[in-house]
């Protein structure tokens, strides 16, 4: 299995290349995906965290798990209002966490292991993990959506603990 990158590593924080096609391969990557994921144990990974730059992402949020949505170039279409609080991290920054408010109902576009485009509503913690994911195929890590001076501080603790 890849090895999780470690945060500050650049391709953290680049954007993902878009998928032209869902072939074998994405669909092996998807496994090897999920299988990390699971090993966290997380609720959601995305490509870039295992140094693969493409737009994949993988969401598992279910009690039993073998739940998982594997997603192709996923946008969110729409968001909810209503939002909810969740306690985040990353295996690319262990030992690390922050509640975040994100919207707690996602509309998501992509393309599934068919490669088809696919619509799916998603609430609660699968679209608490589907907007993180997002995040990190967008260069974003989930301490960007902390207030200024919280990610300050977020990512001061987090130097200081890294030595």
């Amino acid at each position: 299995m890849r090895e999780f990158l470690r945060w500050p590593h650049p391709m953290l924080r680049t954007k993902a290349a878009p998928v032209e096609a869902v072939t074998d391969e994405v669909r092996a990557l998807w496994e090897e995906m999920i299988a990390a994921m699971d090993a966290m144990p997380g609720v959601g990974l995305a490509a870039p965290q295992i140094g693969v730059p493409l737009r994949l992402a993988v969401v598992d949020a279910s009690d039993a798990r073998g739940q998982a949505i594997r997603m192709a170039n996923p946008e969110v279409l729409h968001a909810s209002v209503k939002l909810m609080e969740h306690e985040e991290a990353s295996p690319n920054l262990p030992g690390r966490s922050a509640v975040i408010r994100r919207p707690r109902a996602v509309t998501m576009r992509y393309l599934n292991a068919a490669g088809e485009m696919e619509e799916r509503d998603l609430v609660g913690l699968w679209a608490i993990s589907a907007q993180h994911q997002v995040d990190h195929l967008e260069g974003r890590m989930f301490f960007d959506n902390l207030s200024r001076v919280k990610r300050d501080m977020f990512l001061r603790r987090a130097r200081k603990a890294a030595g």
